[in-house]
């Protein structure tokens, strides 16, 4: 879905912006959509294409276009005809890796300086090209858009992960209950910490907003609100032993408890039956021939010690050992028992009937076990050629449609330790995704076998829209609880399915991408990204240099005068860095920072149109005399207006501060003030 340019103001929509050239080639599903998104930024976009499309899906690109060159994209004349000498930016979106990276070389030789963004997955090849190249980033749509399957299918509070500076990062869309003390009843800017930052407060009674910032920092956590926020889960940095002794760890407590649970009768009637109803017959038979010769054995050595009350219990042991492994003529042919006082024919026919009996259900277990034995041995070799995990039983995630897309998913929710099964038509190599069960065959018939009654999550990636959506709606006729992601190649597809089938949720994978491949195009290193509240929200890096828009400002005025949500801070040639920063520090040339983006936040930074500053803090009076030393550093801290002013105003009260402040920005002056002593007041002064 393209990003709305409501959530800008008209006055930046009617106020000139810089008319770059930018280049597109490649007209197919991700090109199309890179050209709308570029022309949101109003620039000049020309494109390639070596044959004239017959089908538009976004109809109005046509429109948005200077140019539309028709031919080879590697050609020097064909690229110099779309004005590659005067293009701020070349986007080579072709699905053909080759023609990409070789229209990059030849783009490169006809303008030094044009900045490359590749479509293209060979990452060794990519971090080649950039050491030589310069100015180049190179994304594979598959890569960006499975991120936003895998974490729509996990169902969860997750709504976002990402990993900075070894370090996993989670967003968490959390709807408050009235047991969160962390958070039920406090300020919000009172939850944020060194490892947790609030992005979203939206109270019960409201909208969700479309812009990061804007919420109420003193407003009050109430029962049913919803807060969106960014936290650490936990450090990467460790070995793989480690991983995995944390991992077997985790496993031995979820064994641990469910023994100890109240359900534990539940739990092995529920076993049997999943036991019970598998596939293998002989090993069901075994299993009933197995307590059932332990039964008699224990029976057989009751019987002969009470009968012959002169033998041992080992000797019972044993006697009935042998005739349940065929001795029954060993015993009874003609020779005494073990006691000499009592002939084996005196013995009373019902045991003879009973041993006989023994020897017969002893004989027939033997058999059972040398055919499982036989089972097992084939069984062995298959799964030497094709050891797969078996097939979770519930809560888990299906996955139909193992194409490049279908793996990297997967893969992401492999890694996230999450139960899942694949269905794909033809079997996969052993090495691609060697842990995951694999149902090979038809998706309609292999549903049943994926326990689909009990899923937590189905998603289709498949090539085909109609395809699906077919599946999707069978599988939600079977279980209507299973959350449904159906992936569409196409926006109008989309757009028309979503609201007809509003249980399911329809993700074109070529809009998810053009939005990082357009971000890219103006200069940002787009790491990840994440859906909130409708838009795409992305995790961007900057790289501070002189007369950027962000030279020179304290990260509280980015923050709130861009609508962007710093979450790391580097300084210029320092090996450490500040995860979560606080919002007192100010950018210098050099300095590195990642911050939290929508697209239309990034566009602002581009132009360097901030949002207007509409706040003003009144000073009463100082309580104390301290308090005016105290205060005069605080508003230093917090505005970045220079000292020597700060204690002439301090100097001088009542006034109001002649600075104007963001909302979030006079805020937190006025809470720094009053703990020092000093009453403050906010005070609205409108657009400016």
């Amino acid at each position: 879905m393209l990003p709305s340019t409501e959530s800008a103001s008209s006055s930046y929509q009617q106020s000139k912006k810089p008319q770059d050239l930018f280049l597109v080639c490649g007209l197919k599903s991700l090109g199309q959509h890179c050209v709308a998104i570029l022309k949101e930024y109003d620039v000049k976009v020309s494109a390639i294409e070596d044959v004239q499309p017959e089908h538009w899906e976004v109809p109005e690109v046509t429109n948005l276009l200077e140019k539309l060159i028709i031919g080879d994209c590697r050609q020097p004349s064909i690229l110099e005809q779309a004005g590659i000498c005067q293009c701020r930016s070349i986007l080579l979106v072709t699905r053909n890796e080759r023609i990409n990276i070789e229209a990059a070389f030849a783009a490169r030789r006809l303008n030094p300086h044009v900045r490359l963004i590749v479509r293209s997955d060979k990452q060794n090849f990519n971090k080649l090209l950039w050491e030589n190249l310069g100015n180049f980033v190179a994304f594979e749509p598959t890569h960006l858009s499975a991120h936003a399957f895998a974490l729509t299918a996990l169902g969860s509070e997750a709504i976002g992960y990402f990993t900075l500076e070894g370090q996993l990062l989670q967003v968490i869309k959390h709807q408050v209950q009235a047991k969160d003390s962390w958070c039920n009843g406090k300020p919000v800017h009172r939850l944020n910490l060194t490892t947790r930052r609030i992005l979203s407060h939206k109270p019960i009674s409201s909208n969700p907003s479309k812009e990061l910032f804007d919420w109420n920092p003193e407003a009050e956590v109430q029962v049913g609100d919803t807060l969106v926020y960014i936290d650490v889960a936990y450090e990467l940095a460790f070995s793989e032993q480690h991983r995995q002794s944390h991992s077997q760890k985790w496993q031995w407590q979820q064994f641990l408890q469910t023994i100890t649970a109240k359900n534990l009768k539940d739990k092995i009637v529920q076993f049997w039956q999943s036991y019970y109803q598998s596939q293998n017959q002989i090993r069901r038979i075994a299993t009933i021939y197995a307590i059932t010769v332990l039964i008699l054995w224990l029976v057989g050595i009751i019987l002969y010690r009470l009968y012959y009350p002169d033998i041992t219990i080992q000797e019972a042991f044993y006697a009935t050992a042998v005739l349940l492994l065929g001795g029954y003529g060993d015993l009874f042919g003609g020779v005494e028992f073990a006691s000499q006082s009592k002939p084996s024919e005196a013995i009373p026919w019902w045991l003879r009937f009973f041993s006989l009996g023994l020897t017969l259900t002893g004989q027939a277990f033997v058999g059972v076990l040398y055919a499982l034995l036989t089972d097992a041995l084939v069984t062995s070799r298959f799964h030497f050629f094709n050891s797969r995990s078996p097939i979770p039983q519930r809560n888990h995630l299906i996955i139909i449609g193992l194409n490049r897309l279908g793996q990297k998913v997967a893969a992401l929710l492999q890694e996230l330790n999450q139960p899942l099964v694949g269905i794909h038509p033809t079997t996969l190599d052993q090495e691609t995704l060697p842990d995951m069960p694999l149902i090979v065959g038809n998706a309609t018939e292999a549903l049943i076998k994926a326990n689909l009654s009990r899923a937590k999550s189905i998603i289709l990636v498949g090539d085909d829209n109609m395809e699906n959506l077919e599946i999707g709606l069978m599988a939600h006729a079977m279980n209507p609880a299973t959350t449904l992601i159906i992936r569409s190649q196409d926006r109008q597809f989309s757009d028309n399915v979503a609201p007809l089938f509003p249980y399911a949720q329809v993700i074109c994978g070529a809009a998810l991408s053009a939005e990082v491949f357009a971000c890219a195009a103006f200069g940002e290193n787009v790491l990840s990204l994440f859906h909130l509240n409708e838009q795409i929200v992305m995790v961007t890096e900057y790289k501070i240099e002189d007369g950027d828009t962000l030279n020179g400002l304290l990260l509280s005025e980015i923050a709130s005068g861009y609508s962007v949500v710093p979450i790391l801070y580097q300084k210029y040639q320092r090996d450490n860095y500040s995860l979560m920063p606080w919002y007192d520090v100010k950018l210098d040339a050099g300095d590195r920072l990642i911050v939290l983006a929508t697209s239309s936040s990034l566009q602002r930074i581009e132009w360097g149109e901030m949002l207007p500053r509409l706040w003003q803090v009144q000073i009463e009076k100082a309580l104390t005399a301290n308090a005016i030393i105290y205060g005069a550093e605080e508003i230093v801290l917090i505005t970045g207006c220079g000292s020597t002013d700060a204690r002439q105003w301090m100097n001088n009260l009542p006034r109001v501060l002649p600075i104007p402040l963001y909302k979030h920005q006079a805020q937190r002056l006025v809470r720094e003030l009053t703990k020092v002593q000093i009453l403050a007041n906010l005070i609205f002064i409108g657009q400016p």
